[in-house]
């Protein structure tokens, strides 16, 4: 008999913790390989874990709601093998509870004394985020206790602090020195405690008003827009495109090609296909910033902006789509689409895109003006395609003609791509849907 440790699995380049939705299974309960254990959360998709072996679940290391950090053992099976665990797999046991452990959360209060303050300590963007949203101050922030790595605040912690404050284990700083430098007279005198009750007052909406709380979706959603915003200087171009042959060589195949592939033909893998050959003209383009170094992706990875039925976006990656030709990138489409509708994504299918693209058109837009999806450097809008008259040049002089016209919009991070860049790569974009080859074969 032995014992086997469930870790929580690596989930993409930037997550670093998930957070512990539901438990499938409870001690004692049986567990075959690959069965669904337990639910968890990032700041990208929902995603079940299976368990790496059969057995009995011997004990379970977190609650539902706890933040865990990537690698940490979650579980423990108890399997019919006769290996021994290693002390190389039995260390993260120990290790792991106490990295997120609320006994150091404890020590919040000392956030009220005059402690020594860090004004270089680091703080994820999740952390002041939900610190501005919580009404946290700076100055609260930096005398919080952290149990992340050198001493790092994490969402646990600042979660736990939020919830002490407003329990009262712990109260603002604010407060104490209005306490110590002030009389009781004085402070009857002075509009002070007014103000102190109408910061804990709940605000009273003018009107007839519907308050609908955010779901964690589009809380994340609403943190990582503000953060593109504020680490990225956007600009956006605009330019249209003539796509006739386009939409006539798709309503000529797109019968063929569903009874063929069993698998419809939308205009995205097209709109994708031509992004990817001007990538390729282009690299700067498929790039990240890191600090003063420009991180030039080799891969294209191409995600596509995905409504939910509630309302929410997600981004799906379609990996390494240059290797892909116009089958394959419809098929990846759908797959990635239906998987997002039904709530079906995998951790994996969200993490390492390289440049997005969003179709605005989907919903009537004309056009948009996107925000990079971080840490990308560009994000292709493309608009509703409407039928025009417009002024066709041949050599026999021009004319007039009604055509399928497009416009597109790229936003794009100015720190890495200039004007003359972004505007040139959206006009090659566009070239490439005008020139498309209406005798193409499927």
């Amino acid at each position: 008999m032995a014992i086997v440790e469930l870790i929580m699995p690596k989930l993409g380049e930037s997550i670093m913790e998930a957070t512990i939705l539901r438990w499938h299974k409870q001690p004692g309960d049986t567990v075959q390989m690959d069965e669904t254990v337990l639910e968890i959360a990032t700041d990208k998709v929902d995603s079940e874990v299976p368990s790496t072996a059969a057995g009995v679940i011997e004990e379970l290391l977190y609650k539902v709601d706890d933040v865990v950090p990537i690698g940490a053992a979650i579980a423990k099976i108890r399997t019919e093998g006769g290996a021994s665990v290693t002390a190389t797999t039995a260390a993260p046991v120990k290790e792991a509870p106490a990295a997120v452990a609320p006994t150091p959360v404890q020590a919040a209060p000392a956030a009220n004394t005059g402690g020594s303050v860090n004004p270089n300590r680091f703080y994820s963007p999740l952390v002041l985020n939900i610190a501005t949203s919580e009404g946290v101050s700076m100055s609260e922030l930096e005398k919080i206790p952290g149990t992340g790595s050198e001493g790092r605040v994490t969402k646990k912690d600042i979660l736990q602090y939020v919830s002490d404050k407003k329990s009262g284990k712990v109260s603002a700083p604010a407060a104490h020195p209005l306490a110590d430098n002030t009389d009781t007279i004085v402070v009857e005198n002075t509009p002070a405690p007014t103000v102190k009750k109408t910061e804990n007052a709940p605000v009273v909406y003018q009107g007839n008003v519907e308050i609908i709380e955010m779901d964690r979706m589009r809380k994340l959603i609403a943190e990582h827009m503000v953060r593109s915003k504020h680490t990225s200087p956007h600009v956006t171009s605009f330019t249209e495109a003539d796509v006739t042959n386009l939409v006539h060589w798709r309503d000529k195949v797109k019968k063929e090609f569903e009874k063929r592939e069993n698998s419809k033909i939308t205009f995205t893998p097209l709109f994708v296909e031509a992004v990817v050959k001007c990538i390729k003209k282009f690299p700067l383009i498929n790039s990240s910033l890191d600090g003063d170094k420009i991180i030039v992706k080799k891969d294209i990875n191409i995600g596509m902006a995905t409504a939910l039925p509630s309302g929410n976006l997600i981004v799906p990656v379609i990996k390494n789509a240059d290797q892909l030709n116009l089958v394959g990138l419809s098929k990846q489409v759908n797959q990635l689409a239906d998987s997002a509708r039904n709530g079906k994504l995998k951790a994996d299918d969200t993490q390492g895109g390289t440049f997005t693209l969003t179709n605005v058109g989907t919903f009537g837009s004309l056009m948009g003006t996107p925000i990079i999806n971080q840490p990308q450097v560009a994000i292709l809008a493309v608009g509703a395609i409407k039928k025009r008259p417009m002024v066709i040049e041949t050599p026999q002089g021009d004319s007039i003609a009604i055509r399928h016209m497009m416009y597109l919009s790229m936003s794009y991070d100015h720190r890495i791509v200039d004007g003359s860049l972004g505007a040139t790569f959206l006009t090659a974009v566009a070239k490439e849907l005008e020139n498309f080859n209406p005798d193409r074969e499927i």
